[in-house]
């Protein structure tokens, strides 16, 4: 039996996907069903045909089945130059497993709670910045905010002259992704050429190494100072230790931290920004949730702001809906296998879509329907919700994504009243593997607010 699947040409479907990514997959799966082609990954740099797959079962295998279905990092090599050859994103088997072990403690445990407060007082400050009744994009302020609490948090930087200037590095950067050149800078290799610092490329060369050049600073000092009272990621893990005493090389840390600027950025502020647009688009749902958070009186403690349950439900419901990735990482096909019903070939590439699975009718009735209760009335397995991707390639930073996302979230609507500047429906636009609000969700804070002494309300299924 063949798979059905999309004949278009992978520009034109790479194109339809830009214009308009939600439309494409809803049609692209009401056509095709669980499992289908495409003539191009729409996740990494591919142009041979790849299988996408929506049914959790399917998802279940594949994650399950390390050794005939793999996940290696050639998949990722376009971006190499972009991440870094050391980056976790791009190393392979042996050495990603090795890796992935020295990083995941920092991002776990205990260590993740004394960064509450931090992240709490980091969001009032710079949201203070922004005068009542006037407009302004709440993406761009979530962006500001996570990067402040990654120079923190991360980095450990408390200098406000250091942060500053590492900031103003990243920014530059950043921005340069969004020249209309990059995606064909990451799709043909043969365009990377360095004819100068103001060629496309030399430019990129350039503000890579003007922030690798604070980051390596970074690196040195913590190895020198040694402070055991540091409790910032980076001091994690400069000490971290595999089974054989070995640390990381100073490569190696500054190509993952370059990555987790990125990686740990994006996806918080697009979350939460996603979460304040379906709020105070179903203010009967904001309502709920002030009257949870304002049952925890006016200074709560951020660990227990982080456990309450419809939060957590609004937070996953966020993702659900309004994923900040569409797809997981990629996998390959190492031998033979079947594959809800397709024998799969070696070399065939997967790709799981998050987008289709949280939007399937038999897991989330009323997909379309911004519902956090869905998420209270039942537990969802790793295969049916994935926000953060899954499996051995799944968000290294996802525990201090979602606390942070809970505790930012907490504060806007705890302690400010808003509203949006423009009722239309947001759109969605692709900014390189995530999905943004097109328009930045533009809203205005209407009125400061003190929470509500009062018993909070049991929100049970």
């Amino acid at each position: 039996m063949e798979l059905a699947g999309s004949k278009t040409p992978h520009w034109l479907q790479m194109m339809k996907y830009i214009i308009d990514p939600i439309g494409f997959l809803d049609k692209t799966a009401k056509r095709h069903g669980d499992i289908f082609t495409l003539s191009g990954s729409l996740s990494i740099a591919e142009s041979r045909a790849v299988v996408v797959v929506t049914h959790p079962k399917a998802i279940q295998q594949i994650f399950t089945r390390p050794k005939e279905i793999t996940s290696p990092g050639e998949l990722h090599q376009a971006m190499a130059p972009f991440v870094g050859d050391n980056s976790l994103f791009v190393v392979n088997d042996v050495r990603h497993q090795h890796r992935r072990k020295l990083l995941l403690p920092p991002f776990h445990g205990k260590r993740l709670y004394t960064y509450g407060q931090s992240i709490c007082e980091i969001t009032r400050k710079i949201i203070s910045r922004h005068p009542p009744n006037q407009g302004f994009s709440i993406y761009l302020a979530l962006q500001e905010i996570s990067l402040q609490v990654i120079l923190e948090t991360v980095l450990g930087l408390h200098q406000p002259g250091l942060r500053q200037r590492l900031r103003q590095r990243y920014l530059a950067y950043k921005g340069y992704s969004k020249n209309p050149l990059v995606p064909f800078l990451i799709t043909f290799p043969s365009l990377r050429k360095d004819l100068g610092r103001w060629s496309p490329w030399g430019q990129f060369l350039y503000l890579k190494q003007q922030l690798d050049e604070l980051i390596y600073d970074e690196i040195r000092k913590c190895r020198q100072q040694n402070d055991s009272t540091r409790t910032d990621i980076l001091s994690l893990l400069v000490s971290a230790r595999d089974e054989t005493g070995e640390s990381m090389t100073d490569d190696e840390l500054c190509d993952d931290l370059r990555f987790l600027f990125s990686a740990g950025q994006e996806p918080t502020a697009i979350a939460i920004a996603w979460a304040m647009y379906w709020l105070h688009t179903h203010p009967n749902i904001l309502e709920k949730l002030r009257q949870e958070l304002d049952g925890l009186g006016e200074d709560p403690d951020p660990v227990v702001v982080a456990k309450l349950p419809y939060l957590t439900a609004v937070c996953n419901e966020t993702m659900r809906i309004s994923p900040i990735i569409p797809f997981t990482s990629p996998r390959l096909v190492q031998t033979p296998v079947e594959l809800m019903g397709y024998q799969l070939n070696p070399n065939t590439i997967l790709d799981c879509c998050i987008y289709l699975v949280h939007q399937r009718e038999d897991l989330y009735p009323e997909p379309k329907k911004f519902r956090p209760e869905r998420f209270l009335e039942r537990k969802f397995s790793y295969y049916e919700f994935l926000p953060f991707g899954g499996g051995e390639r799944g968000c290294i930073a996802q525990p201090l994504a979602e606390y942070e996302i809970k505790l930012v979230l907490a504060t806007l609507v705890s302690h400010y009243e808003w509203t949006l500047v423009n009722r239309r429906p947001e759109r969605y636009h692709v900014a390189g593997t995530f999905l943004t609000p097109a328009n930045g969700i533009q809203v205005k804070i209407t009125n400061l607010r003190q929470p509500q002494r009062q018993r909070s309300p049991q929100f049970v299924a």
